[in-house]
């Protein structure tokens, strides 16, 4: 009889264990097709809640998805103050299509508006020499980048994230 047992409690067991394993194994799947998706769900640091991928949170205040590199760590965004933080895993460099280029640090932040992302920390762009951006703003089919003048870009060469290469500093 304890045999029998043995046998029967063996195979629920193997069973189990085996569907256990299998939902694991869709669960990383899943989360391993999304990150390849380009579709990174982050956890706040602070709240705990599930945010949305950083591009979509552009997308919502229709902002052009590559305004950040792929090497995006994480971000807190407060509904509340419309901050967001975005934590780059090392200082980087992203050129463009248009021949422009941005330098992020480690922690870029500001405010998010409809169209705009003022207010920054951490981003610099290329004119002759690397200077502070302090507004990001959209209209229409064109991105304006004030970093002490108004340089007005063409939209399309932001609407795709890059890899950033690795600088020494900011």
């Amino acid at each position: 009889m304890d045999q029998i047992f043995g046998k029967v409690g063996g195979y629920w067991f193997n069973q189990k264990a085996t569907k256990e394993l299998d939902s694991v194994s869709n669960n990383i799947n899943t989360v391993s097709n999304n990150i390849d998706n380009g579709a990174k769900w982050l956890v706040g640091k602070v709240t705990g809640k599930v945010q949305k991928p950083l591009p979509d949170l552009l997308k919502e205040f229709d902002l052009p998805l590559g305004i950040f590199p792929l090497v995006v760590t994480s971000y807190e965004f407060d509904e509340g103050t419309k901050r967001l933080e975005v934590h780059v895993s090392s200082v980087c460099e992203v050129a463009y299509k248009d021949s422009s280029a941005l330098r992020f640090s480690t922690n870029v932040s500001g405010y998010l508006e409809k169209g705009k992302f003022t207010d920054i920390e951490g981003l610099k762009t290329k004119v002759m020499l690397w200077v502070k951006v302090t507004c990001l703003a959209t209209e229409g089919s064109k991105l304006h980048v004030t970093a002490g003048l108004k340089k007005t870009r063409s939209r399309d060469a932001y609407e795709v994230q890059h890899e950033g290469v690795a600088v020494d500093k900011f």
